[in-house]
């Protein structure tokens, strides 16, 4: 039996908790937040054994053998290089941390230690996105022309106008960080590496203090397949998100309409000489199980996250993704800063 301990009283309990039980060689044995009082009475409520009054307790605990951590990117690195400095696997948070120099420490402690470390990246854990990505690997649409997102949401944070790193860009969230950051990583997952990136992020008119809740971004994969993408975390009544590849051959869209941010996923194809694009239904009962639509892709990811502790094998994705997309993230924040495209360097 795995025994995991989770940092994180919020999406921890709620996402990452269920998540893990539906794997029967992992037992969540403690749960750690930024209020005690919150944690051990949500430890209580959902049948954790213990709650730790701080994460560094929770870490420290010889009898926990993996951490789960769901904390704000400025406070992550902190505490995964403690966890993998005490020999415990780790399941990390996207964006691994608030810039390139932080995610390095994680990097350099997941070398030393040689346990597992898996980031949550959800999308590609979809039915939907998987055979999509099958599509694209057995060359149904030819040679890719061009790759278009537009992700058009309305989030808790921005309509509250709630500061935290969700809408911080200085804390290593704001739309880029929280949003953009899964975009990178699917972009990659199914086109290859991209090469280049022009950004420009912007805030909210009148704020005092200028949030990040809109981004827009052109750039170019390394296959010379351009690039375009319009993400907001304040559309009010959002068109949701959409995923656009086209290619000589063909075309193929990934279309959620609504404000949920896995539930609801279409995938329609189409090879010439065919006029319209045909929807291709995929069966994904497990998602229907669980209230929150992302512990079913979690649960996917946690089970091989304990297959790699089993197996002493490399997750994916792990440090290695986590840390291109922290890259990425930091190139499109220098492409706004000077006002001109950055070409994507080697880490």
């Amino acid at each position: 039996m795995i025994r995991l301990g989770i940092v994180g009283s919020n999406f921890g309990r709620n996402v990452l908790l269920p998540a893990f039980r539906a794997d029967p060689r992992c037992e969540v044995t403690a749960l750690a937040g930024s209020d005690a009082a919150k944690a051990a009475k949500l430890a209580q409520e959902s049948g954790v054994a213990r709650a730790c009054k701080t994460w560094r307790e929770l870490v420290d605990d010889p009898s926990i053998d993996a951490v789960a951590i769901a904390a704000p990117p400025a406070l992550q690195p902190e505490i995964a290089v403690r966890a993998l400095g005490k020999g415990k696997a780790v399941f990390a948070e996207k964006p691994l941390a608030p810039g390139v120099a932080e995610a390095t420490h994680m990097v350099d402690a997941a070398k030393a230690s040689r346990r597992p470390v898996m980031v949550d990246f959800e999308f590609p854990e979809l039915p939907t996105w998987q055979r999509a990505k099958a599509l694209l690997d057995e060359g149904a649409l030819g040679a890719l022309r061009h790759v278009v997102v537009t992700w058009q949401v309305e989030n808790y944070a921005t309509l509250h106008r709630l500061r935290s790193w969700k809408t911080s860009s200085e804390d290593g969230g704001g739309a880029l960080g929280n949003l953009v950051s899964h975009c990178f990583h699917y972009l990659e997952y199914f086109c290859g590496p991209i090469e280049s990136l022009s950004a420009r992020l912007f805030g909210l008119p009148g704020e005092e203090r200028p949030s990040e809740s809109i981004v827009a971004l052109s750039g170019a994969f390394a296959s010379g397949t351009g690039l375009s993408l319009s993400m907001s975390a304040a559309s009010y009544l959002g068109s949701g998100h959409r995923l656009e590849i086209y290619g000589e051959d063909g075309t193929l869209t990934l279309v959620n309409p609504s404000a949920d941010y896995m539930r609801g996923f279409e995938l329609r194809f189409a090879r010439r000489p065919a006029t319209a694009l045909e929807r291709i239904d995929i069966a994904y009962p497990e998602q229907d199980r669980y209230p929150d639509s992302r512990i079913a892709p979690i649960a996917r990811l946690a089970a091989r996250f304990l297959d790699a502790i089993e197996q002493g094998t490399t997750p994916s994705p792990g440090i290695r993704e986590g840390f291109r997309v922290q890259h990425l993230i930091e190139t499109a924040r220098l492409s706004h800063d000077l006002g001109e495209t950055v070409t994507v360097d080697d880490e």
